[in-house]
């Protein structure tokens, strides 16, 4: 029997071997808080404890929905309240990393002042924690106007407003910061830092000494910072979906000249519905091997009620471990996180992108969307033929779902519920 139990630490780090804390700098309306997300969610998904320490949370908790005048440099009871909101972060990240919990904190703030980066380096390194800085700077106008009109309309900042006085607000907000901004520069080398200009059409990097630091940063530079839009979908019949997906995409409001590209595994009917949807609407496709479903091993092609007879201990340790059990021959869903690294990698390169796919691989990149720990990811429920729209944005991901009215078997289970007391499918689904 080929069973991995309790295997919980990650293949990059542990808490053992580093601590560090990502700062972000950066003028607002910068995708900050969108990176710092993002990089969050792909530590967890690649199993490394992070989390995200949000000042703006912290002040909020104190001035809800404050003006652009609470910002002004020369207001000092909103500075006072301002560095009463980033010590209080500082103060819980530095706790949950002495728990042993954390090997990732991301401290989420405009951290616009070489006198703030400072204290935040001095503190950390008081406390045994490395630093590295990610400063996004960004001088194109049509860049930050997009980054205005995310902010207005999910930031909690101007929840219930009225949009454009919201993003007047905004605009008013950043210049207060820009009196006071100072980049990082040559009196900073010492730092181990990121710059992201323009969205990453330039990339500079200073210091980078460690491995986890090295895939983090690899990571960020990958990223497009502009929302864009990934669409999946696990199919069955194919015959039917071919016929409906065109029409699920319309349903979707995905407007008529947008550029799309098709993502598909390397099997037969995955490229086949990916091949006629490219005719239909002219998109790009591209076949990814990471995108093959999970292999079951000598159970290919078996019922649950076949493995259950052939291979009962498998069949009851895979109930009992379903993320870390691997099939004999096969994988686990372990396995499939790890092999699909170089897929998020891509996605998060990309703009607007179709993936069609396998249930237990498209678990697994929505599970990483949703910011849903992967140990978790074999029970969620990734219904046939249906079309799932996510979009990422700074505060979470937007998932909007369009189902084709074709019958399908669902083979979805809730975990803790045996596989002994379900329908069984005509052949195993993963």
């Amino acid at each position: 029997m080929s069973v991995r139990r309790g295997q919980t630490k990650s293949y990059f780090a542990s808490a053992d071997d580093t601590k560090i804390c990502v700062v972000m700098v950066g003028l607002p309306a910068r995708g900050k808080s969108l990176i710092a997300g993002k990089a969050m969610r792909y530590l967890a998904w690649v199993g490394i404890p992070a989390r995200v320490f949000n000042v703006g949370t912290y002040r909020r908790s104190n001035t809800p929905q404050p003006n652009a005048t609470f910002f002004d440099p020369h207001n000092s009871e909103g500075e006072k309240m301002r560095k009463a909101a980033a010590e209080a972060a500082m103060s819980d990240m530095l706790q949950w990393f002495s728990s042993g919990k954390g090997v990732v904190a991301i401290l989420d703030a405009t951290n616009s002042t070489k006198s703030r980066r400072s204290w935040i380096y001095e503190s950390c390194h008081a406390a045994n924690v490395e630093t590295l800085f990610v400063e996004s700077i960004c001088d194109e106008e049509d860049l930050i106007m997009n980054n205005i009109l995310e902010v207005k309309t999910t930031s909690p900042d101007y929840k219930g407003q009225d949009p454009e006085a919201a993003a007047l607000d905004f605009r008013n907000r950043i210049r207060n910061y820009e009196k006071v901004y100072e980049t990082i520069d040559d009196n900073e080398k010492h730092y181990t830092y990121v710059k992201l200009i323009n969205v990453g059409s330039t990339v500079i990097i200073n210091q980078i000494k460690d491995y986890l630091s090295s895939r983090l940063v690899y990571y960020i530079q990958n990223l497009h910072i502009n929302p864009g839009q990934s669409g999946s979908l696990a199919m069955e019949n194919q015959n039917i979906i071919l016929q409906a997906l065109p029409g699920l995409l319309k349903k979707s409001g995905v407007p008529p000249n947008t550029k799309i590209v098709i993502w598909t595994s390397t099997l037969k009917r995955t490229i086949q519905t990916a091949r006629h949807l490219a005719a239909e609407t002219g998109y790009e496709k591209l076949e990814w091997k990471a995108l093959d479903e999970l292999d079951s091993g000598v159970c290919d092609g078996l019922t649950y009620e076949q493995i259950a007879e052939k291979y009962p201990e498998d069949f009851a340790a895979r109930d009992e471990d379903k993320y870390n059990y691997r099939y004999r021959g096969g994988e686990s869903y372990r396995d499939v996180v790890i092999r699909l690294e170089p897929i998020i990698m891509e996605l998060e390169r990309s703009e607007n992108v179709i993936i069609v796919t396998h249930q237990a691989v498209l678990r697994c990149i929505y599970a990483y969307f949703l910011n849903t720990p992967q140990e978790q990811s074999p029970w969620m429920e990734v219904p046939l033929h249906t079309l799932i729209k996510l979009t990422p944005r700074a505060y979470g991901t937007d998932e909007q779902r369009f189902k084709a009215d074709i019958p399908a078997v669902s083979t979805w289970r809730a975990k803790g519920t045996s596989a002994k007391h379900q329908d069984y499918p005509t052949e195993i689904k993963a």
